[in-house]
């Protein structure tokens, strides 16, 4: 079986406003290679640091916290007590084999950014808006690329940890 090309070589994303394509093509690439680096590791391998790096437990919850945050604050709002929390909890080692529970809800928050991204004004991307406490500044762009590229920065170390952990 051939491979499907990576998303950014398979076009526009329907409803996608132009300037907002690669990070959509992010989004998706994060959504199909994240279950698939994963699907190999049993729940145990998952709480792993090899050489104190970070857990896969860890990368794949903070993917999805990084989109939920990086997009609250592309909205203009600020951070949720809940969104703090589960900030806090990202490096906690599982407990129970609650993988697909991650996943879900990795790939619900990535669904979920992709929907806001087609409702995206493309004359509001340049706003300014204030990032954490700090209140330093971005855009609404900043924060949406960012997101995005954040989330595959740690694909990248998830697709390492996962190989090592995975290795006889």
């Amino acid at each position: 079986m051939t491979p499907s090309p990576e998303w950014w070589q398979r076009g526009p994303v329907a409803g996608v406003p132009d300037a907002l394509q690669p990070v959509a093509h992010m989004l998706l690439q994060l959504r199909d290679e994240v279950p698939a680096v994963v699907a190999p590791l049993d729940w145990t391998a998952w709480n792993a640091r090899p050489g104190g790096s970070a857990s896969v437990a860890f990368h794949v919850r903070h993917i999805g916290g990084v989109l939920d945050r990086l997009f609250t604050y592309a909205r203009g709002a600020s951070l949720t007590d809940a969104q703090f929390t589960a900030l806090k909890a990202e490096g906690a080692p599982l407990d129970s084999d609650t993988r697909d529970a991650l996943l879900d809800a990795l790939v619900s928050q990535i669904e979920s950014r992709l929907d806001e991204l087609r409702t995206i004004d493309p004359a509001m991307l340049f706003i300014v808006r204030e990032i954490g406490r700090a209140k330093l500044p971005s855009t609404t762009f900043g924060c949406i690329v960012h997101a995005a590229e954040h989330g595959m920065r740690h694909l990248g170390q998830l697709v390492v940890t996962a190989r090592v952990v995975a290795a006889p």
